[in-house]
Order: structure tokens, then C-alpha cells, then sequence
């Protein structure tokens, strides 16, 4: 017991003298060692490899799980070091609504059988997600994490030891130089008056006591000089090892970005797959011909809210040629084309447009009309519908509506 009461003791004193060493150099009373610029320069260095590491992890734990509350349950999951719990991805569960939407609308209904189509690829969609999701936790997190838990706490941990280990350094410094001058005073000015002989033992007696303390300040700055030098060299070796830990990230980096493109381009082929399988089980029921006609037409580059047609004096475009498809002839029986189920959508009207024939309908500036199309049908034109006025309208003369 007595012993711990000692080195409680010690300990605080050793506290007091570093704080005081640490106030004074702050302050500008007291003189402090400088480390080398080659062990400074490494010091630098992995304090910019720390912060920009802590960065770059938490942003991709973002990236991978924007929800906080969720990255907070891993979080702890983590500390408890406990496995944790499978998620159940956004697209997984769009998809799982779906097809349990299906089942209520009923299977073998075009919108219930679409919703099982999509519902399944979006399920292919999460499972590519959760792979991916994994693969970048395990090849690219956890090295980060690894680094900024394990290797960066080692390397914090010897810098505030090689600190410390400086102070000490200054502190036998000072009490040397104090030693020095004390020496140097007592010897410099003792009491010769005869009148007093006693004065002339009691300075011989100091300046040996003075000499006694110096020789003793002399071994404690050895022992310290040599603990700090001890200490910079392990410091020194650690922060050496930076380099290495870059190449490593390097190498998670590479990994990271391999997972990412795999896992895009698996979301694209799913995606060409889903268009395909719609496009080939609905037929001419499926209601993509805008799509179709906006990529090989040019409808999209048609006029827009902020294209010239809406600058006053502008002019309207040319009125297309009259198709001269069999079925866009003039001898087309307008009354008997009949609307798709869904597909159809509004149109704002641009300029006034005077219908050629009966198969046409004429248009007033600024007014709204359903459009669609119908299979095999020009490309420049759309069957236009207003109230029960029926015909086809040129493409270039709207503006198709979201």
C-alpha cells in the first residue's frame, strides 16, 4: 500500500513539472526541443492520411446506408460485436409490394401480370445491391476502419509518449541550466571578511552542494536524452509505415470501384431485361410508342416551354408531309381508331394549326388535347382528341405534358 502511495505521488509530480514545462513553453519562458524536420514531415503526413481516411469512411458509410438510424444499429451491433441483422434492401421490398399488389388486382390482368414482372426484377435489383453493399463493406470499410481503430491508435499513442518523453527531456535541461548558475554564483562570490570566517565554510559547503546537484542533473538529462531518443525512433518507424498503409487503401480503392461497376452494370442488364420482357409480353398493348417514336423522331427535340415557339413572333413550324402509309391515307377511318388503355397523355397546343382533310383536326394556340398513337402510325404525327373531335395532329405543333 505504501509502495502505490509512492508512485501515486511520483506520478503527480512527474504531472506537475511536464504541466509546467508545457505552460512555459507556451507562454515563451522556456526553451523547447524541436523534433527533426524528417520526423516532423511524417508526423504531418499521417495527420493528413487520419483526417482524410476518417472523411472518406464515414462518406461512404453514407453512400452505402443513408439511413442514420440504421448506420447507429450496425454502430452498436459493431461494439457489442454482434453479427448484424440482414436488411431488407429499398428495391427488395418495392418489389416484395409488387407482387403482393398482384395478388389483390389479380395475376392475369395486364397491370397484375406487369406488376409481377417488374416486382421480380426489382427483387433482382436489391439482391445486386445487398452483394454489392457487402463486398464494399468487407474490401473497402473495413481496412479503413481497421486503420483508424487499430494502426492510428498505436501511432497516436507513441506520439503522446514521445511527447511526453520531450518534456521530460526540457525539464532536466532547465534544471541543469538553474544547477549551473547556482554553481557558477556560489563560487563566484564567497564571504571572505575575516570578521566572519564562518561565512567562508558555509559558501565552500554550497558551491559543493551545487556541484553535487549538477553532477546529478547531468545523469537525469542522459537517461532522459537517451528515453527520447529511444522513443523517437520507435515514433519514427511506426509513421514510416504510412507508406504501406496508402498502398493497402490503394488497393481497397481499386477493389471498391471493381464492386461499384459490377454492380452497375448488373443493374443496367436487369434493367434491358425488364424492358425487353415488357415490350415482348404486352405487344402492341404495351403503351411504349412514345418512347419509340421520341428516340427515332426526334419528338423530344421538338418545340418546348423554353424553345423560340414561346417567344412572341415567333413562327410555327412547317406542317409535315401527309404520310403516305396505308394506314395514315386519307381514306383512314378516323372514327373507328380507338384509344389504348393507358398510354395516352395531354398535349398543350403551340400555334393554330387549320386541319388539310376530314382525317385531320384543327387546333387552337394554347388549348389541350389527349395524344396517342397508334401502331405503325408516322412518327410525325399523333391521333389528337377533343371532347368528341377526333383526327391527327402533327407533333410539331405540342407540347407533350409529363
Amino acid at each position: 500500500m505504501d509502495f502505490n502511495v509512492k508512485k501515486l505521488a511520483s506520478d503527480a509530480g512527474v504531472f506537475f513539472t511536464r504541466a509546467v514545462q508545457y505552460t512555459e513553453e507556451k507562454l515563451g519562458q522556456a526553451e523547447k526541443t524541436e523534433l527533426d524536420a524528417h520526423l516532423e514531415n511524417l508526423i504531418a503526413r499521417a495527420d493528413c492520411t487520419k483526417n482524410w481516411t476518417e472523411k472518406i469512411f464515414r462518406q461512404t458509410e453514407v453512400l452505402l446506408q443513408p439511413n442514420p438510424s440504421a448506420r447507429i444499429e450496425e454502430f452498436f451491433y459493431e461494439k457489442l460485436d454482434r453479427k448484424i441483422p440482414s436488411r431488407t434492401t429499398n428495391s427488395e421490398l418495392l418489389g416484395q409490394y409488387m407482387q403482393d399488389a398482384a395478388k389483390e388486382f389479380g395475376p392475369g390482368t395486364p397491370y397484375g401480370s406487369t406488376l409481377i414482372t417488374v416486382g421480380e426484377f426489382q427483387m433482382r435489383l436489391g439482391g445486386a445491391e445487398r452483394e454489392f453493399l457487402q463486398m464494399s463493406a468487407i474490401n473497402f470499410l473495413t481496412p479503413l476502419r481497421n486503420f483508424l481503430e487499430g494502426d492510428w491508435k498505436t501511432i497516436f499513442k507513441e506520439r503522446k509518449l514521445l511527447e511526453n518523453r520531450r518534456l521530460d527531456l526540457d525539464v532536466c535541461k532547465a534544471r541543469l541550466k538553474k544547477a549551473k548558475l547556482a554553481e557558477a554564483k556560489a563560487a563566484a562570490a564567497p564571504d571572505f571578511q575575516e570578521t566572519r570566517p564562518r561565512n567562508y565554510v558555509l559558501s565552500a559547503s554550497a558551491s559543493a552542494l551545487w556541484s553535487e546537484e549538477v553532477d546529478k542533473a547531468e545523469h537525469e538529462l542522459r537517461v532522459a536524452q537517451t528515453e527520447f531518443d529511444r522513443q523517437a525512433e520507435v515514433t519514427r518507424l511506426l509513421l514510416e509505415g504510412i507508406s504501406s498503409t496508402h498502398v493497402n487503401h490503394l488497393r481497397c480503392l481499386h477493389e471498391f470501384v471493381e464492386a461499384q461497376a459490377a454492380y452497375y452494370t448488373q443493374c443496367h442488364k436487369h434493367m434491358q431485361d425488364l424492358q425487353k420482357e415488357l415490350s415482348s409480353a404486352n405487344g402492341d398493348t404495351f403503351p411504349n410508342a412514345f418512347a419509340v417514336n421520341a428516340s427515332t423522331s426526334g419528338v423530344s427535340a421538338g418545340p418546348s416551354p423554353l424553345s423560340t415557339a414561346t417567344l412572341p413572333g415567333a413562327s410555327p413550324p412547317s406542317r409535315p408531309p401527309n404520310p403516305s402509309n396505308a394506314l395514315e391515307s386519307s381514306t383512314l377511318k378516323i372514327e373507328e381508331v380507338k384509344p389504348p388503355a393507358t398510354g395516352t397523355r395531354k398535349a398543350k397546343v403551340l400555334y393554330d394549326y387549320d386541319a388539310a382533310d376530314t382525317s385531320e383536326l384543327s387546333l387552337l394556340s394554347d388549348e389541350l388535347i389527349t395524344v396517342y398513337t397508334v401502331p405503325g402510325m408516322d412518327p410525325d404525327w399523333l391521333i389528337g382528341e377533343r371532347g368528341n373531335q377526333k383526327g391527327k395532329v402533327p407533333v410539331t405543333y405540342l407540347e407533350l405534358l409529363s
